[in-house]
């Protein structure tokens, strides 16, 4: 009896230990409205996760693809370009935001209009490969929220 109750209480410490260890957390996440016409749009969002780990795909149904950018300006020219992954260091907030960091939907599927909510699935590698999704329904604010280039593709 007192083996068993030794796996039994160990069995809990370890459920209770892989709770406590990864879940990235997503805060405010919203996508910038769109025109009528418009067929991509960014998505932005603080991202923060208590270990090492990484943004490598984002997928959504409310466009034909998500990719995450990064905005840099070189030699007085912004520039943006797909990055393969998004590190995210441990206890450290990232902040993916106009003019940075951020998610370009392309091939939207319809007008992104203020107050629509856009469904978003955010998938983390850790350094040992385990992956983490997280899903999250992404606000659309007014075209007006913050101040971005025009993207150029």
């Amino acid at each position: 009896m007192k083996t068993f109750n030794h796996i039994v209480i160990s069995s809990i410490l370890s459920i209770t230990a892989l709770a406590a260890q990864a879940q990235v957390k997503v805060t405010d996440p919203w996508v910038r409205a769109t025109v009528a016409q418009q067929k991509a749009t960014g998505a932005f969002m603080q991202l923060s996760s208590p270990q090492n780990t990484r943004l490598i795909e984002v997928h959504t149904n409310a466009a034909a693809s998500a990719e995450v950018h990064q905005m840099e300006m070189v030699d007085n020219v912004m520039k943006m370009r797909e990055v393969n992954a998004l590190d995210l260091p441990a206890n450290k907030t990232v902040e993916l935001k106009p003019g940075g960091y951020h998610v370009m939907l392309m091939g939207l599927n319809a007008q992104a209009k203020v107050g629509d909510v856009i469904p978003l699935t955010l998938v983390f590698e850790n350094k040992d490969k385990k992956r983490e999704t997280v899903n999250v329904n992404a606000v659309v604010k007014p075209l007006t929220q913050t101040s971005m280039p025009e993207h150029q593709h």
